[in-house]
C-alpha cells in the first residue's frame, strides 16, 4: 500500500491491487474517502470525489483537506500511478508540515 502523501494526520496513498481509473485514497482516523482523476487527450480534465461503501466518510474539513492536497498534487499523483502501477517503480512518501493553500 504505497502511502503518497501525510498531511496533518491524513494519508494519501495507493492500495497496491488498484485499477483504472487513476484514484487515490485519502485515510483519516478509520474515515476513508477516495479521488479519481480524469484524464482527458493526456490532461487532467476533472477530479470526483466519492464516499466508500462501508467505510465512514470523512468529516467536511477532512475532506477539505483531502481536495486541496489531491488538487495540489495531481500532476505529481498520475505520475507516481504510472510509476507504481506501469513502471513497477518505489514511489516515496512526501510529509507536508505547513498548510498547502487552496487551489
Amino acid at each position: 500500500m504505497p502511502k503518497l502523501y501525510e498531511y496533518f494526520g491524513l494519508i494519501v496513498l495507493f492500495y497496491s491491487n488498484e485499477h483504472e481509473p487513476i484514484h487515490v485514497h485519502g485515510k483519516y482516523q478509520g474515515a476513508e474517502s477516495k479521488a479519481e482523476i480524469i484524464i482527458d487527450n493526456g490532461e487532467i480534465a476533472d477530479i470526483h470525489y466519492f464516499s466508500l461503501r462501508g467505510k465512514r466518510p470523512m468529516d467536511s474539513k477532512k475532506l477539505k483537506d483531502f481536495k486541496i492536497i489531491v488538487e495540489y498534487f495531481a500532476e505529481e499523483i498520475v505520475q507516481s500511478w504510472i510509476d507504481y502501477f506501469v513502471l513497477h517503480k518505489p514511489v516515496a512518501t512526501t510529509k507536508n508540515t505547513q498548510k498547502i493553500r487552496q487551489v
